[in-house]
């Protein structure tokens, strides 16, 4: 290769002052771009100002499958392709005459009918007199480049479309928790729940897990699914079942080519089991009506049995007082007939009265062990919302926040307050007033759990305060059926718990009665 002058050496000088880029050109003899041309891994060719192709290097053969020979002179359109749309042809024909490169995409066809997806960009050459004489052609093959784009805008929108019809809401959220991507499920959730309803479900598993959420956060671990509830205003709460998973993506950018960076996503997975819960709290409530309707059948026939031995033993002591005196007034050696009979009579009653109290049922088992009261009272809520609806009653209810618990039976106490709503509502259904009202409240108080019962009822007289509480005695007329043991029960049960039960003298609108409970000793919240 032939050595440039000193001279005629490119330097920054002499070019930055050249006059125009032929000048800057001429520093680089022809043969070089020529060499460069043939050199090139892109597909150049040069045609006249009709198409007729006048050149194509290598990289063109190797594209199109022809030689040299077999395309000189023939017109560029020998590689077109039919389902390259013509609107696209007269738009670049449109683009090049009026001398401006044209770049786009054409659908080609090789020497063996094989299809390739060119690149291509056309720029027209022109002469001193502002004449187009030629066209340069730069193509390359893409169809391999489009092929991966192709397929990944199909997993793309695969995978779109499968979320999207998930039965599950599906949120997918930035580290800053910020929504990129949702479901139809999720936007569901937006018309039930307010606007992003991810925020506050992630703050209430937050508030659940405590530190465990954030530990698993910070090392990007999976969280299985966790129940979720969300209360509403006027409304019942919502269930839903979250799970949560973390990945992470390379970043796309230039300046991460070399050095990678991570980003990390949160995958949200919210399922709605709020009529599951519903179901499981139905079977919940039945399976306790059942257990406490059993548990006060056997408490009930404990009493009436007690209570007829309780009276029954009255009249034996009686009738043994009078046997007595009978013996002491009987003169020695005589026999009195009506003393023998007696005494005979009062032995088998006594055995009448054994066999009676091995009838009354064994108190049942069950293991001390730390009560909500809220719980217990809601539970009884439930319970009695048929009787409660069917009567119009208002039932105000105030549980107490953060309440303490107390160390009881459950089942116990649940009858217990059951029995005390249920008598309140017979109060209210016997006053027949314009003011049908229950509430019950759950206070906490320095040494024990306090709960008030009030009703709108016609009230219990302050002679009566104490002899509602004694086995038989009601209230009620006989016609009603009453055996007057209800009120001596829960007195039992609130007895056995260590605790107190009173009716409140002060109220006078209707009756208020008031439990007192102790609390279970050390720090334990319920």
């Amino acid at each position: 290769m032939a050595q440039l002058p000193k001279d005629k050496l490119p330097t920054e000088k002499n070019i930055s002052s050249s006059s125009s880029t032929e000048e800057a050109a001429n520093f680089v003899p022809p043969h070089i771009f020529r060499q460069v041309v043939e050199q090139s891994a892109l597909a150049i060719s040069i045609t006249d100002a009709h198409a007729s192709i006048l050149y194509a290097n290598p990289a063109f053969q190797r594209t199109s499958g022809y030689e040299l020979h077999e395309i000189l002179g023939h017109n560029e359109s020998l590689l077109s392709y039919r389902v390259t749309p013509k609107l696209v042809y007269e738009t670049m024909w449109a683009q090049i005459k009026r001398q401006r490169p044209w770049n786009g995409l054409l659908v080609n066809k090789r020497k063996d009918g094989s299809r390739y997806l060119a690149e291509l960009t056309i720029s027209p050459v022109v002469d001193e007199q502002g004449n187009t004489t030629h066209y340069l052609g730069m193509h390359r093959d893409v169809t391999e480049v489009h092929r991966l784009e192709r397929q990944v805008q199909n997993q793309k929108t695969l995978i779109e479309s499968v979320v999207d019809v998930a039965q599950v809401a599906i949120v997918l959220l930035d580290e800053q928790e910020r929504v990129l991507l949702d479901n139809q499920e999720y936007k569901k959730l937006i018309g039930d729940l307010g606007k992003e309803p991810a925020t506050r479900l992630l703050a209430a598993m937050r508030t659940q897990m405590g530190k465990a959420f954030d530990l698993a956060q910070s090392k990007h671990h999976n969280i299985a699914a966790r129940e979720v509830c969300v209360e509403l205003t006027n409304r019942a709460a919502r269930w839903f079942s979250c799970a949560i998973s973390w990945f992470e993506e390379q970043d796309v950018g230039a300046d991460a080519f070399y050095e990678p960076s991570r980003r990390h996503y949160l995958l949200l997975t919210i399922q709605d089991i709020s009529e599951l819960k519903r179901q499981q709290e139905a079977i919940r409530i039945n399976s306790l009506r059942a257990l406490l309707s059993e548990q006060e059948r056997i408490q009930g026939l404990r009493e009436t049995l007690a209570g007829a031995v309780y009276q029954l033993e009255g009249p034996l002591n009686m009738l043994a007082a009078v046997s007595n005196m009978l013996e002491r007034r009987r003169e020695p050696g005589s026999e009195l007939p009506a003393a023998t009979a007696l005494e005979e009579a009062i032995q088998k009653s006594h055995e009448a009265v054994e066999t009676l109290r091995a009838c009354i049922p064994d108190q049942t088992s069950e293991t001390m062990q730390s009560v909500n009261l809220n719980d217990i009272l809601s539970d009884m809520l439930k319970l009695c919302t048929a009787s409660l609806l069917g009567a119009g009653i208002v039932v105000e209810w105030q549980p107490q926040p953060n309440s303490e618990a107390v160390l009881g039976h459950p089942a116990q106490l649940s009858n217990l307050f059951k029995q005390l709503i249920a008598n309140a509502v017979e109060a209210i259904n016997e006053q027949r007033g314009p003011r049908r009202e229950l509430r019950i409240a759950c206070v906490t108080r320095p040494d024990c759990m306090e709960v008030f019962i009030e009703d709108s009822g016609p009230g219990i007289s302050d002679e009566l305060r104490f002899k509602v509480f004694q086995p038989f005695f009601t209230t009620k007329s006989a016609t009603q059926q009453h055996l007057g043991l209800g009120l001596a029960m829960a007195q039992d049960v609130v007895a056995r718990h260590g605790g107190t039960i009173d009716i409140d003298p002060d109220f006078r609108s209707g009756c208020r009665v008031r439990v007192q409970l102790p609390r279970a000793t050390g720090d334990s919240h319920v």
